[in-house]
């Protein structure tokens, strides 16, 4: 192999492995799509404020959808529900027995309370 050769591979090379670990930085990615907070009107027996969050994860196969209801106003801890649906949440409706999620599809989710209340 000739220097010539030799140094072009390794530029094309590094290019490669450049574009790579650009990718690689940027996936997967979270983005918080919709976040509603508990009214004022509804309490729970932990005494906190709740918040609901629909989180679109993408990542290099494709986009997952999850719906996140707990006391961390970060998201990084709480009641954690896949679902399978790009719809946009079109309403939540909080009551003390947990949260509706009324989506723009039609559909409606509802996670109890005893599911996103207490934690750390």
């Amino acid at each position: 192999m000739t220097p010539i050769a030799k140094g072009l591979g390794l530029v094309v090379l590094g290019i490669a492995l450049g574009v790579a670990l650009s990718v690689a930085a940027r996936w997967p990615r979270s983005e918080v799509v919709y976040r509603g907070d508990q009214p004022a009107t509804v309490a729970y027996t932990d005494d906190s404020k709740h918040v609901l969050a629909l989180v679109r994860r993408s990542a290099l196969l494709g986009e997952s959808h999850q719906i996140v209801v707990g006391r961390d106003p970060s998201l990084s801890y709480g009641h954690r529900v896949d679902i399978e649906t790009s719809a946009g949440v079109k309403t939540t409706e909080w009551t003390t027995a947990g949260v509706r999620v009324l989506f723009d599809s039609g559909h409606e989710l509802f996670i109890p309370a005893r599911f996103f209340i207490g934690g750390r």
